[in-house]
């Protein structure tokens, strides 16, 4: 047997471990970058769901329950997939309304379990006289 016939011997099989070694870490690493996308994705449509309840909410006539309900009606127009289980907590006063929508991120990467929130606080809007007190 020549020296370089038993270099190749030596070396059969490396290929297929260096892939049996390498493809499942490959696959990971784009699974993680997909699953990053989608908790980014989810931030913006809670960010979004929050700032529409808000508008609804801190309004003159406006409730608690008109920012949850147009927070939902967001929620599901953009699709309920990507935030599993959203809440929508509304907290309104005489002077500051806020609301924050957060949930879980639907999982790509099996054990991973992230979350998403989005928060848009402002002033409730009321009728004040030139002085600023109430009419």
């Amino acid at each position: 047997m020549t020296a370089s016939s038993r270099r190749q011997c030596g070396d059969r099989g490396a290929v297929s471990l260096q892939l049996v070694l390498v493809v499942p870490l490959l696959l990971l690493i784009a699974l993680l970058v997909v699953q990053f996308a989608l908790v980014w994705h989810a931030r913006h449509i809670a960010q979004y769901a929050a700032e529409r309840g808000l508008a609804a909410a801190r309004v003159e006539d406006g409730t608690a329950a008109d920012g949850r309900a147009q927070a939902r009606r967001s929620l599901a127009a953009l699709g309920d997939r990507v935030l599993i289980r959203p809440s929508v907590i509304v907290e309104r006063t005489a002077t500051r309304t806020t609301v924050r929508v957060r949930g879980p991120v639907i999982r790509v990467v099996p054990g991973l379990t992230l979350h998403a929130a989005g928060t848009a606080s402002g002033p409730t809007e009321r009728v004040t006289t030139a002085t600023g007190g109430q009419p």
